[in-house]
């Protein structure tokens, strides 16, 4: 990841400052920004809106939405709802693993995929699902699942 753009900062806070409620907005900014809310940032953010340290970093915990480290660019979410479930999500979810090298909650090396879980996609007349940034994948199976990876690798 590239190092912290401290001017590009300073002027996402600084765009934010005169908000009525600025602070998810602009954690949401500097998030779209830089991929992530660099801890570097908590002070900057705390100092312009008159607030302490650890009231932003409450917020940014509170939040699921609202990332501490680096992310991959491309997010990948596998279903855990009940259909996918039923029709072999958890066998996707690991084939997803041992082709991504990763475990849920973590980001590639290269910095290419995170791996998640969710919830419910929404779609589970296609289960089970995979989503990849924004584009989801149906009626998944271990075949699919090597393809797919196969594909978004170049291989």
């Amino acid at each position: 990841m590239a190092e912290l753009d401290i001017t590009r900062l300073n002027q996402i806070i600084a765009d934010h400052r005169d908000q009525k409620w600025p602070l998810i907005p602009l954690l949401q900014a500097i998030q779209q920004e830089f991929g992530y809310i660099p801890s570097e940032a908590i002070e900057p953010i705390a100092r312009a809106l008159g607030l302490f340290p650890s009231q932003v970093q409450g917020v940014i915990t509170f939040y699921t939405q609202l990332y501490t480290t680096p992310r991959g660019r491309n997010i990948v979410r596998v279903c855990r709802g009940t259909a996918c479930h039923v029709r072999g999500g958890k066998t996707i979810l690991k084939l997803a693993k041992q082709h991504l090298g990763i475990e849920e909650g973590e980001t590639t090396p290269d910095f290419e995929y995170t791996l998640e879980t969710v919830a419910c996609i929404g779609v589970c007349a296609l289960a089970p699902n995979i989503v990849i940034g924004s584009q989801t994948f149906g009626h998944m199976n271990p075949k699919k699942v090597a393809q797919l990876f196969s594909r978004k690798s170049g291989g």
